[in-house]
């Protein structure tokens, strides 16, 4: 008897050795998604790279097209090249996932006062020198702390949660793209909406292949110059504004933000340039969000952006012809809300992130009955 008994104890110490070194042995965890099934989440082939001589590769998936030598990473940090072969580190390793408002986006003319469900993993590609999330944007992968979630198991927590809704924010959407890609493929196979919260620097075949999943990208349009890109931003405008229009050309709904700092893109000659081209290019009826800027990352010496500011930016654009403008990051402030702009009265009353009226019924102003273009209840 106790013969036996050693035995099946040995037998049980060695099941859980495997068990325990498995992940280890691939290096890659296990997540489970449902009883006896197990998800292999972490470095996985990424998609969107070509190989270079000695081992080095071509990354295409946004306009840096890092070249990474054998064992380096690109400038988004989670992307590495393991002998020849590109991975990307965060498949299945959100950073942050929460619940909120969609205004927080903010989307203003998509389904107002639905809850969403966030998604996001650490990195970023670019290096916006105010950024508000640079503690998850702007670290290592290894430094910061992660959960594991498989694409199922996201879907799962958004039915768990009464939710209909999934969204990439927080950090950059496009550095983890193949997990978004399979998060937003999943969620649209079973009826729920999907928005991306994007800087919008990303390759046109990549931003195409995405864009067949998404229902609603906002895009933070940061300045316009490419100095501005250049020296605060760490990026390029030319391949941002590529983005708005294939955005636009695949019929996906679209809205724009502009974070006013102080000194940098404040110049009323620059906004008005920005709206004349959204104007131009993407017509006056995509809601431009004019957000105000408050001291943050390696900006803290700069103060908070003027209301005066913020209000000769909302008077320019209206000026040029948009339709559709709000000023941000100021609750309680008229412009916080949206006006319709044939009887100037007040669709979408909000205060911060709350609404407090909707008066936009079946697509249209309820008192004057001007189409209101945007993806309503």
């Amino acid at each position: 008897m106790r013969k036996i008994i050693l035995i099946l104890m040995t037998a049980a110490i060695v099941v859980a050795g495997v068990i325990w070194l498995l992940p280890l042995w691939w290096d890659q965890p296990l997540c489970t998604i449902a009883p006896n099934v197990a998800f292999v989440v972490g470095p996985r082939p990424a998609q969107f790279w070509q190989r270079l001589d000695d081992k080095r590769i071509l990354c295409e998936l946004c306009p840096h097209y890092c070249v990474i030598p054998k064992g380096r990473r690109g400038r988004c940090r989670v992307r590495e090249n393991r002998e020849g072969v590109l991975y990307t580190l965060v498949y299945g390793k959100p950073v942050a996932i929460g619940i909120g408002p969609i205004e927080k986006a903010p989307f203003h003319h998509f389904h107002p006062g639905h809850r969403r469900q966030t998604v996001a993993t650490v990195g970023c590609n670019l290096r916006c020198r105010h950024c508000q999330n640079w503690f998850i944007s702007q670290r290592e992968f290894e430094e910061v702390r992660y959960h594991l979630r498989s694409p199922q198991e996201i879907i799962a927590g958004v039915k768990r949660a009464g939710l209909n809704s999934v969204s990439f924010t927080y950090t950059e959407p496009t550095v983890f793209f193949e997990y978004m890609y399979d998060i937003a493929k999943l969620a649209q196979e079973q009826g729920m909406k999907t928005t991306i919260v994007t800087n919008g620097f990303i390759s046109p075949e990549p931003l195409r292949a995405l864009l067949k999943h998404i229902d609603a990208v906002r895009v933070d349009l940061k300045g316009f110059t490419e100095e501005f890109y250049r020296k605060i931003v760490g990026g390029s405008l030319a391949p941002v504004l590529r983005t708005l229009k294939i955005i636009q050309e695949e019929g996906v709904w679209l809205e724009i933000i502009n974070l006013i700092i102080p000194t940098l893109n404040d110049c009323p000659d620059e906004i008005r340039a920005m709206c004349k081209w959204i104007l131009e290019n993407l017509g006056p009826d995509v809601p431009l969000h004019l957000n105000r800027f408050f001291p943050a990352f390696k900006m803290t010496h700069l103060l908070p952006t003027p209301v005066e500011t913020l209000e000769m930016a909302h008077r320019i654009a209206r000026e040029v012809g948009l339709n559709f403008v709000t000023i941000g990051n100021l609750p309680g402030h008229r412009y916080d809300s949206t006006f319709c702009p044939t009887c100037g009265e007040r669709l979408i009353h909000r205060v911060g992130m709350s609404i407090l009226a909707n008066n936009i019924e079946e697509g249209r102003c309820r008192f004057c009955g001007r189409e209101i273009p945007g993806v309503w209840e």
